[in-house]
């Protein structure tokens, strides 16, 4: 059995970060309506920032996850979602804390996203490179929108 922190105010620290988040894109939101993103709230330390971008034959999705071994990350899809989990670790136990500021967070993370019916689950491709992580979902070409013509 593993323990969880519990931080009752975890869920409104992040709904104050998008609504922040919101205003600073003048209403405009970057993340497509489609990208529901499902993420459980409690127990984690961190969570890493994370971009998606919609192009013609695939999806791109970039997380910065700064400090962490790409071997310490797990990229998974079942069901039309799409779970990033890994782990960040500190290099050395403190045993004297004389820090002034300390914002650096370690601890597990996971990010889950529902994807569009069109994302591919068999063609996934992910890269870890100078702690950022790029994951490539090709698209299904059989779900792609094609014109249909009107007889009349």
């Amino acid at each position: 059995m593993q323990l969880t922190k519990y931080e009752p105010t975890r869920f409104l620290n992040r709904m104050q970060d998008e609504i922040n988040d919101f205003f600073h894109h003048n209403g405009n939101r970057v993340l497509p309506a489609f990208f529901d993103e499902m993420e459980s709230w409690s127990g984690m330390e961190w969570s890493p920032r994370v971009d998606i971008k919609e192009e013609d034959k695939q999806f791109i999705v970039t997380a910065d996850i700064p400090g962490v071994d790409p071997s310490d990350i797990e990229v998974t899809m079942e069901n039309g979602m799409l779970r990033i989990h890994g782990e960040r670790t500190s290099e050395k136990e403190e045993t004297k804390k004389n820090y002034r500021i300390r914002e650096c967070s370690y601890g597990t993370f996971e990010r889950l996203f529902r994807m569009p019916e069109s994302a591919d689950s068999k063609k996934i491709k992910a890269k870890g490179k100078n702690g950022v992580l790029t994951i490539t979902i090709a698209k299904n070409p059989a779900t792609a929108p094609r014109r249909i013509t009107i007889e009349s």
